[in-house]
């Protein structure tokens, strides 16, 4: 059989996934401790299940492993919770 013959022709799908419905608008500071925070994470191999932005407050909470509760603060500083 020849390429283009039409029993050989593969179809090609697109999904397109709308995640959020609003942007999040975290401070540089704040994105930057994300990342370190994240990978921290990752290098302890925990699992990150939640990741939420709280746009009234503005703070970022990530809930980690087991029971790890993150709060990273616009500032760039974070803690446990």
């Amino acid at each position: 059989m020849r390429s283009h013959d039409k029993s050989t022709a593969r179809k090609v799908y697109s999904i397109y996934v709308r995640i959020e419905e609003t942007t999040i608008n975290p401070t540089a500071e704040q994105a930057l401790a994300c990342v370190r925070v994240c990978q921290w994470l990752s290098n302890c191999y925990l699992d990150i299940h939640l990741f939420r932005f709280n746009d009234q407050e503005g703070y970022l909470f990530i809930l980690a492993g087991d029971d790890l509760q993150i709060i990273v603060f616009p500032s760039g500083n974070w803690r446990f919770e």
